[in-house]
Order: C-alpha cells, then structure tokens, then sequence
C-alpha cells in the first residue's frame, strides 16, 4: 500500500499530560503486581529496587528486573526473561502479545508514518500498515496519549500490542536508520544506469538520464552492511538480491526455503549490487555476462564469515546470489552433520584406505561440500598433503592446498588433476567429476596411490555407479578404485522448543514409504508447531540423512557381469545399505523431522 511521504509529524510538545493514558512503567508498579501474582517475594521487590537505583535513567521497568534472572515462585518456575515478562505485562494490560519479526515488517511504510525521534519517545514501533488500521508494538502500554492525534493524521484506527522493550528499541534505531539510508541514496541517485530490457525514457529530463549511484555513497555502505549482519541474525544461508520492473526484493534463504525480506528502489538495489561487486573485486562496468566472485566478512561478534557470489543478467538488471559459510562447518563431527552410528563407523573405515575414489552425490544443495570438507578437515594431519581442485572454492580452508579452476585459460577438472599429481598429494578432492577426461585423470590418480575424493549428481549411490559407465569408464577401473559412494539429502529439523505430539501413524502409509524394508513403525511422531524460536516455521536447522554403499566383491561381480542399476542396487541392500528414505524414516522416529520432509526430499525406493 502506497503512503504519503508528507505525512506530518506531531510536536513532542504538542501533548498535554493527563493522568490516564501518559504514564510510563515504573519499576514501584511492575514489582507490585508480581508480588500480587505471586511471581516474587518480597525480598526480591526489594532488590528490583536496589538494582534500578544503578540502572540507567531510561532503562525499562521490565529489564531492570530482567537483569536479577529470578524465577517465578509460581510453577513451573520459569525464568523471568524479558520476552517471558514483556508476555506477562500483555496478560496483565489486557493487549495481545507481539513478537516484533523484523523479516515481516516493511521499514520504508513505518518510516513515512513516524519520525524516529516520536518512536523513541513513545517507545512504539509500526509493524504492518493495513487498509483501516496500523499495528502498533509499544514497550510502554500505559502510554497511549499519542493515539487520538495519530488515528485522526493516518485516518486509520490504532491497534497495540505489547512487546520485549529491547526490541522495540533495537529496531526504531535499525529501521529508520535504514529507512534514511534508501531514501538519502534515492534523493541522491536519480535514475538508474541498470541494463533492463523496458528502458524508460524521460523526455525533456536530461540530468536525470545521467544521473547515477555512487556505490561508495554513505547511504549505500550503510544498507549494505546491515544486509549481511541482518542476514547472519536471521540463519541465512543464502541472500538474493533481485531485479523487478518497478522495484528490487531482497530475499533469505532460512532452513532451505526462501522469504522476502525487503522491497527497496530498483535503483537503489543497482547501487548494492555495484557496492557488493566492487568489495568482492568483480567486474563493476561488466553488465552483460555471469560473474564469480567472493567476500570474506566479520560479523558482530567478530567472527570470520566467507559469501560467494555469483551475478545473472536478467530482464531487469543484474541479480546476485550471496552464498554464506559457516566457518564452523568444517569442524562438526559427523554426528552433527546426521550420520547414524553406524554408517559414521562404516564412512570412517572407508576414507580410513590408503587409496582408491569415493563419491558423494546429490543434487545442489543437499550438503555435499559439507561432509567433504569436514572429512577432509579430519583427515588433514601434518603427515599427509591434501589437495583440492574445486569450482569455484567453496570455502577458503588453511589445513588444504586449494586451486580453483580457471575456464578463461582452460584450466579444468582434467588439467588441475593432472597438475595436483605433480605436488606429491596424499589426499586428492576433485570438485565435480562431469566428463571421461576427469573421470579418467581420477581413476588413475586412486590408481598411483592416492585416495581420491568427487561428487556427481545423482538421485542415490548405485546410480553414481552407472552414471561412471555411461561417461565411458571401463568397469574394470571402477571395480579396482571405488570404494564407497555416499547419498545425501537435507531436511529441516522439528523446532525442539514447539514440536508436539502427531499422534499415532497410518500404518499402511508408513510401510508404502519404506517398502519394501520392515523399519519398526514408531509409536511417537511429532508435527510443526511454530514458536519464536523457529519463526514460527515449526522448523529449525536441517541435518542430513544419508545413504552409504559399499563396493563390495559381490557388487564388482555385477558391474562387470551386468552393468545396470537394479542387480547393484538389490545387492547393495541385502548387503544392509539403508536407502536415504529410510534413513529419513529413522529420523522420523527419532522425532528430529516429520513423513512429509522425508517424502518430500528424497527419492521412492524401486
């Protein structure tokens, strides 16, 4: 909904104070009524009191108390945190609850509603902006002066929520901050020099033809850095930034799915794209073709954090994809990552060999350069010489030699094989294997001596293994260097702080999902909630759910007797590899993910 800029301000001194409606929260009042509830003793009133005699002049009620981490008297004895006292002052109000999601709330709308100085001082927040009426998140409930005068400006009626009063505060300072910011860049900026395929004309309007963003502007800088601190906060594991006839969308990709976070200016998302391409030393000017390109950040805490970016020329400007990584990945434990006991043993004992190739296969994004650089991190001692051939580098890691492949001088798989078996490795990690060539270079790497790490995309491992055959390797070469070969998908795990009881299981549906294996049927399952914790998704963190074959003496038989997939796949399960759908179905019996993510992540069992 389009808002009128030249909404006017009210004075802070044009309010009157009245003995209703303009009192703040004192911290007398809060401690009264938790001794009335029965939530605090006596002596713990009485060292609130001592403790806002230290606290700041403008600390709220709620955080004074916040700060002495008392339980309630009452049971279960819960923690008196402030989203947990912020919730009880609602009840105690007669106001609805709100947990303030910053993903859900269009900071350029509340910016043209309130200055930041009138929120402040109010201690109030716009949330969402409706047809009749705007949300309101307050801090200070007992504070509703300022009502009437807003309802008659806006013409809409007001309705309150209560909310944690530190994040009230946080956000008035980001989102208008950050509201200032776009609209100091668009007052700035003028017209855009994106290249789309509508090309607007101004007839007669000559300094805005040529006019444009300065991606070092202040404004500029700004928003940009919150993105990426914004986009740490929020989990994200990918932010996009994309072009649209009449605006840009900046959106997260959370536990796999993505969410619209903002609409900006399109000129103003043109300026964050050149601003992000300069940082990561890519192209500026060059609008036309793909580009790679990286970045590494520090978040708040001051933790290194590696994005990878790649641009698109589409209809409408550039779009760019921000991959973020973890640092901390490399150094989860297979357990973490969601290997069963078991097949942790059996992945271990294989890249225990001193030689020979293992696969890992799946489609993009299901967590294969995850369990390859944390195998590789485990097996980087000082004894041994690891080497990587990757494209583009995933994450840039100290223990590896890494080299990228470089098409422009036609470096690839093939060529950075060969050249890595000059630099006396131990340990070999080709990216992708996509051709003979490759495929070749690394059978004859595991050949000479070295074990030998790849990914191909495939829908599970006995596929991997026809997938080699068709590129034209002879089986007898598989047969000598595969080892094992591992299949991998991710799915969202339950939120543990919301997930509930599903009740009982069709028992005919569980077994069409693992047919034709007997898994016993669990007695629990639990389903999605939504809480604060998981934004109410009812979903937090994914793990991996995995498939491991084998290439057992049984298994070679077939594939220089018969090489198609059904014979390997039917030996590989008699030889008790678990397909990924029931190694998802344990994980469903385990109460870490529900039938539908399972079903909708991997592939039937034949």
């Amino acid at each position: 909904m389009t808002m009128n800029a030249a909404i006017p301000q009210p004075s802070p001194d044009s309010h009157r104070s009245s003995a209703l409606g303009n009192q703040r929260l004192t911290v007398s009042q809060v401690v009264q009524w938790l001794r009335a509830d029965g939530m605090i003793s006596e002596e713990q009133g009485a060292e609130v009191f001592a403790q806002s005699g230290r606290a700041k002049a403008d600390q709220h009620a709620l955080q004074t108390v916040a700060e002495l981490k008392f339980k309630s008297l009452l049971p279960p004895h819960k923690l008196l945190t402030l989203d947990f006292l912020a919730e009880w002052l609602a009840a105690k109000v007669n106001l609805p609850y709100a947990h303030i999601d910053p993903l859900k709330v269009d900071f350029s709308k509340i910016a043209e509603l309130m200055s930041d100085s009138y929120a402040t001082r109010f201690r109030i927040l716009p949330i969402e902006v409706k047809a009749n009426e705007v949300l309101i998140a307050t801090s200070e409930p007992l504070l509703t002066e300022w009502v009437p005068e807003m309802e008659r400006i806006w013409r809409r009626s007001v309705k309150l929520f209560v909310a944690n009063p530190q994040d009230v505060t946080r956000y008035i300072a980001e989102f208008f901050s950050l509201a200032r910011s776009v609209k100091g860049a668009v007052a700035k900026g003028g017209a855009s020099s994106q290249n789309s395929f509508e090309q607007l004309v101004e007839l007669g309007n000559a300094k805005a033809a040529g006019q444009q963003f300065d991606s070092n502007d202040a404004h500029i800088v700004q928003i940009v850095d919150w993105l990426w601190q914004y986009a740490y906060d929020q989990r994200a594991s990918d932010i996009h930034l994309e072009p649209r006839r009449d605006q840009g969308i900046v959106r997260f990709r959370i536990d796999g799915v993505l969410h619209q976070v903002y609409q900006v200016p399109s000129t103003v998302l043109s300026a964050m794209t050149s601003r992000i391409k300069l940082l990561s030393r890519m192209d500026v000017i060059e609008k036309r073709r793909p580009q790679d390109g990286r970045i590494k950040t520090l978040t708040a805490s001051g933790e290194e954090v590696e994005l990878r970016l790649s641009t698109l020329p589409t209809a409408f400007g550039e779009k760019l994809v921000m991959r973020i990584f973890d640092p901390d990945v490399v150094v989860k434990d297979f357990a973490e990552l969601g290997f069963s006991p078991e097949d942790a043993k059996r992945w271990n004992t294989m890249t225990a060999r001193g030689n020979g190739i293992i696969l890992v296969t799946g489609p993009t994004g299901s967590g294969k350069t995850t369990t390859l650089y944390s195998t590789l991190k485990t097996l980087a001692t000082e004894e041994v010489n690891v080497c990587t051939i990757e494209d583009p580098i995933e994450m840039v890691e100290g223990a590896f030699n890494q080299m990228q492949v470089q098409h422009n001088i036609d470096l690839g798989f093939a060529d950075g094989v060969r050249a890595l078996m000059r630099q006396d490795p131990d340990i070999i990690m080709v990216g992708e294997i996509r051709d003979l060539e490759t495929a070749e270079m690394a059978i004859q790497a595991a050949l000479t001596g070295h074990l030998v790490f790849s990914t191909v995309h495939t829908n599970d491992a006995p596929s991997a293994i026809t997938r080699l055959l068709e590129l034209g390797v002879p089986s007898y070469l598989l047969n000598a260097t595969v080892i094992g070969i591992l299949a991998q998908r991710l799915v969202r795990i339950l939120c543990p702080h919301c997930k509930q009881p599903a009740g009982e299981i069709d028992p005919e549906a569980w077994d069409a999902m693992i047919k034709p294996f007997k898994t016993k049927q669990p007695k629990r399952t639990y389903k999605p909630v939504g809480c604060l914790e998981c934004r109410m998704t009812g979903y937090r963190g994914r793990t991996g759910i995995y498939e491991l074959l084998e290439v057992s003496p049984a298994i070679k038989k077939l594939v220089s007797a018969e090489p198609s997939i059904d014979p390997i796949r039917n030996q590989a399960l008699r030889e008790e590899m678990k397909p990924l759908r029931v190694s998802g179905a344990m994980k469903v019996a385990n109460g870490q993910t529900t039938i539908e993510e399972v079903l909708k992540a991997t592939p039937q069992i034949e």
